[in-house]
């Protein structure tokens, strides 16, 4: 399969579906939280919100072939620049932390995105315990 060529914007979708479909199930705070990153977030100031089903639809279906999963990281991993790593990470971990408790699957797709975009260690935690603070229930 052919490795469409995608923006940073897309990339960070792609990013965010990649934690919210890894444990098969795309809960409702999930999408919400992409659809408030996308609205809210600065680095998506100049990006038609209109196009993220568009992107969502693209990362899914690639998710569904055989080596979907790797193919979705290289474009993930070729697509955001060096300076939007940790932005990448840091809506990774806010789907992850969307519903009140991050599943194993969640958790080993934060991993691999981390190692496949290079954010150490020391940042990751910074940025997972970032999204936890914000997104913390009573």
């Amino acid at each position: 399969m052919r490795k469409p060529m995608i923006d940073h914007h897309s990339a960070l979708i792609y990013v965010m579906v990649l934690v919210s479909a890894c444990d098969g199930d795309m809960t409702d705070d999930e999408l919400q939280t992409i659809g408030e990153n996308v609205r809210y977030l600065p680095i998506f100031r100049d990006f038609n919100g209109d196009q993220v089903m568009a992107a969502t639809r693209e990362c899914t279906a690639m998710l569904s072939d055989n080596d979907g999963l790797d193919t979705v990281l290289t474009i993930v991993e070729q697509a955001v620049p060096a300076k939007l790593r940790e932005t990448a990470y840091a809506v990774a971990c806010d789907i992850a932390a969307a519903d009140a408790k991050a599943s194993q699957e969640e958790l080993r797709m934060l991993e691999m995105i981390r190692h496949r975009l290079g954010v150490d260690r020391l940042c990751a935690a910074a940025i997972e315990r970032g999204a936890r603070a914000r997104h913390m229930r009573l």
